[in-house]
C-alpha cells in the first residue's frame, strides 16, 4: 500500500495572509514529523482593468489602470491522519482560497 500524498493549493489577493497559513501548514508538519515539499511560489496572475477618468465622453481621454493581483503557493505533503486532523482546524482567512487534493 503506497503512501498517500496530499496536495495543498493556496491563492489570495493578500500575500501576507497566505504567508501566514503557510507558515502555519508548516508548523504543523514540524509537530507532527512528516515530510512536505514547499511551499511553491507559482507564478503571480496580474488583472488589469484601465478605465477611464471622466465619467462623461467629454475632455481628454485619461485613463485609470486598476489592478488585481492573484498570489498562489503550492505545497505537498504526506496524508497523515493526525496532521489532516490539525489542517482542518486551521482559520482561514476570507480572503484565502485553500484547495486539498488526496493523491494515492
Amino acid at each position: 500500500m503506497g503512501l498517500q500524498r496530499a496536495r495543498i493549493r493556496l491563492s489570495s489577493t493578500d500575500h501576507k495572509k497566505l504567508d501566514q497559513i503557510c507558515s502555519q501548514i508548516k508548523e504543523i508538519v514540524q509537530r507532527t514529523g512528516i515530510r512536505m515539499s514547499g511551499p511553491i511560489p507559482l507564478p503571480t496572475k496580474r488583472i488589469v482593468i484601465p478605465t477611464r477618468k471622466s465619467p462623461d465622453g467629454e475632455g481628454t481621454a485619461t485613463w485609470d489602470k486598476w489592478e488585481l493581483r492573484i498570489h498562489k503557493r503550492l505545497i505537498d505533503m504526506e496524508a497523515d491522519e493526525r496532521a489532516m486532523r490539525q489542517l482542518m482546524r486551521v482559520q482561514v482567512p476570507q480572503e484565502v482560497h485553500i484547495e486539498i487534493e488526496l493523491k494515492g
